[in-house]
């Protein structure tokens, strides 16, 4: 009952933010459709806004991601570059000082990808933090969607062990499906009808700016590789 309560209080906050931005509601059976903004009916049901005034009510584990529409300049959609860094897994060992650093071992492992690769993804998504929820209603240290934790039949999405065991599986899902792993970090933030529709990284600035912080992290120097706007290191270093 509390995961779907925090769930539903960040969904409502999407609502109050008053934010003039438009959003793209991107569904997990690959439909994308653009939304002026979304509301609750309860904590199952979302309404999206459509422009014109007119509204869609959906089941909120219908929904993939909901992302800012904003474009990058760049017109091209972008190609991935070969990586540097492996993903695979790796006996490598996280800094001891690292929140949750076993646990994320752990399900590194448990989905044949590299320790620093998913301590990247939650550095990014919520900053180590395990009840962390975003404006739309994804959750815990690696921020799964409902659509995400619900189809893997989690009790609640906030337990960080679980999380973690189910956001690598997602991840590891994403990185077979596109065979690479910017497509991948570019789908785990959009969802994966973007990245087919374009052939590559959306030209989202949202997603655009995520996949490089995720690779400056974890593969410092692919980041200006992967998409076109290149990024400086992060002040916090890299992973």
């Amino acid at each position: 009952m509390r995961a779907r309560l925090l769930v539903v209080a960040a969904i409502a906050s999407l609502v109050a933010a008053n934010v003039p931005a438009q959003f793209i509601a991107v569904f997990v059976d690959g439909r994308i459709l653009d939304i002026t903004g979304a509301r609750l009916i309860d904590e199952r049901t979302i309404r999206l806004d459509l422009k014109g005034g007119a509204n869609l009510e959906i089941p909120l584990s219908r929904l993939d991601r909901v992302i800012d529409d904003g474009i990058d300049p760049v017109p091209e959609p972008v190609r991935p570059s070969p990586p540097r860094c492996l993903v695979t897994a790796s006996e490598e060992h996280l800094p001891a000082a690292m929140p949750y650093a076993a646990d994320i071992e752990r399900a590194a492992a448990a989905a044949g990808l590299h320790p620093r690769l998913v301590a990247a993804v939650v550095a990014v998504e919520s900053n180590f933090k395990p009840y962390a929820v975003s404006r739309v209603g994804a959750a815990g240290l690696m921020q799964l969607m409902p659509a995400v934790w619900l189809g893997q039949r989690l009790a609640t999405p906030y337990d960080p062990a679980t999380n973690l065991l189910a956001g690598a599986r997602h991840l590891r899902g994403l990185i077979d499906r596109f065979g690479d792993v910017t497509l991948a970090l570019a789908a785990y933030n959009a969802g994966v009808a973007p990245v087919e529709r374009y052939g590559g990284v959306p030209p989202y600035r949202e997603t655009r700016a995520y996949v490089r912080d995720v690779l400056g992290r974890f593969c410092p120097g692919f980041a200006a590789d992967a998409v076109a706007t290149p990024v400086a290191a992060s002040a916090s270093g890299s992973l």
